[in-house]
């Protein structure tokens, strides 16, 4: 395969009613259990709308993560709070119309170095924010230890 192209094999199985089993293909990955939330669902799984705001958080940790120790840094622990917004579109159906993502760092600012140029370029490295992006506005910041707002970014 060459390095242009890249393919991520998924496979779905109904367990029951709206419960499936996601098989991470040619991987040793654990399979995930999926499930849509009452009344629909019994809510035994994540059901698709957050595992996006999952895999967007996600992939905006491991983007930032990158970017940090791109400069030599070594960051503490990160985490990351995601809000996946919905709302009814003309039709009447549900769409993700936005998600946010907090990341929060547990070091201070003065603890890392060219904070600013990780922070300019860490969103460019996460391939699902930035494919997200393509439909869905995604809004992102980015606090320190003391809760200092280091980074906003918003689309849309």
């Amino acid at each position: 395969m060459s390095d242009e192209q890249q393919v991520i094999d998924i496979t779905l199985e109904q367990v029951t009613d709206y419960e499936f089993r996601v098989r991470f293909d040619d991987t040793a990955i654990p399979d995930l259990l999926t499930d849509e939330t009452p009344p629909l669902g019994q809510g035994a799984g994540p059901n698709p709308s957050r595992m996006l705001a999952a895999a967007v958080a996600n992939c905006l940790s491991a983007s930032l993560l990158f970017a940090l120790r791109k400069y030599k840094n070594q960051p503490g622990s990160l985490g990351a709070r995601a809000r996946a917004t919905l709302e009814r579109n003309e039709k009447g159906r549900w769409r993700v119309v936005r998600i946010a993502v907090e990341l929060s760092l547990s070091n201070v600012e003065t603890d890392l170095s060219h904070l600013d140029r990780a922070l300019a370029q860490f969103e460019d490295f996460c391939i699902v924010t930035e494919s997200v992006r393509q439909g869905v506005p995604v809004d992102v910041s980015v606090r320190d230890a003391t809760g200092t707002l280091l980074h906003k970014a918003a689309t849309g």
